[in-house]
């Protein structure tokens, strides 16, 4: 079913009006809507399955059958910190844990990164809101600011995950069946391509993360953040 992601101003009483330019354009000239045709609208929160009863020049107008809550994100809140990547590698980092279902993406400086980016890029966020389309969830990944390894609040979550190519013993599998008390929330850390600078482990050390090892194969940054994101998923869901 077409997924299109809306606001509470889209809303009226049991109708949805569709005009952001982008939107009504894929509707009518891309997917080729009808009327009476299905379609689901989100908003953050809820998911809105609805039917199309009017298509004009700049709008295109749902009537909401049903209100569902949202069922698709994972009962624990699972973030991952990720070292900023080189463009289609970060582009394809958000993609698929937007795909995966991670809460928050928080885009890491570190001293090792090949990648020199210093603000949040505008695209990430639309890379997240065709994701979230794709994969018929509810509630988009949240893209924070970028900040600095010491600036983490670590404090704020249950657990604190580093997959780390020089730890040998200490498996994630280990870390996981060792928790008894139970996770509401969950950070792992995943570093650049240049991996992390043994002084930020140190800190991450120091301040309680729980460092891992992945296996005996060396991951690519972005294949470690997917695959350490959806073993998570799996075991908090």
């Amino acid at each position: 079913m077409i997924s299109v992601i809306i606001s509470g101003e889209n809303i009226f009483e049991n109708k949805i009006v569709i005009d952001d330019r982008g939107d009504v354009n894929h509707l009518k000239n891309v997917f080729r809507v009808k009327l009476e045709e299905r379609v689901r609208a989100v908003d953050g929160e809820k998911e809105y399955l609805c039917r199309v009863i009017e298509i004009d020049k700049k709008s295109v107008t749902l009537s909401i059958d049903e209100i569902r809550e949202d069922s698709f994100s994972t009962k624990v809140k699972i973030d991952a910190a990720i070292g900023i990547l080189k463009n289609d590698k970060m582009d394809l980092t958000i993609q698929k844990l937007t795909e995966i279902g991670i809460h928050k993406i928080i885009p890491l400086a570190t001293k090792r990164g090949v990648a020199k980016v210093a603000e949040k890029k505008d695209k990430w966020d639309l890379i997240v809101k065709e994701a979230l389309k794709q994969c018929q969830a509810v509630k988009p990944l949240i893209i924070d600011e970028i900040t600095k390894i010491d600036k983490l609040k670590l404090s704020d979550y249950d657990l604190v995950i580093v997959p780390y190519e020089c730890e040998e013993e200490y498996t994630l599998k280990n870390l996981l069946i060792k928790q008894e008390s139970e996770i509401e929330s969950v950070l792992y850390i995943v570093g650049p391509e240049g991996g992390f600078d043994i002084e930020e482990i140190e800190y991450l050390k120091s301040k309680g993360a729980n460092i891992v090892t992945l296996g005996k194969r060396i991951l690519r940054a972005e294949t470690a953040s997917i695959v350490v994101g959806g073993v998570l998923v799996n075991e908090f869901q």
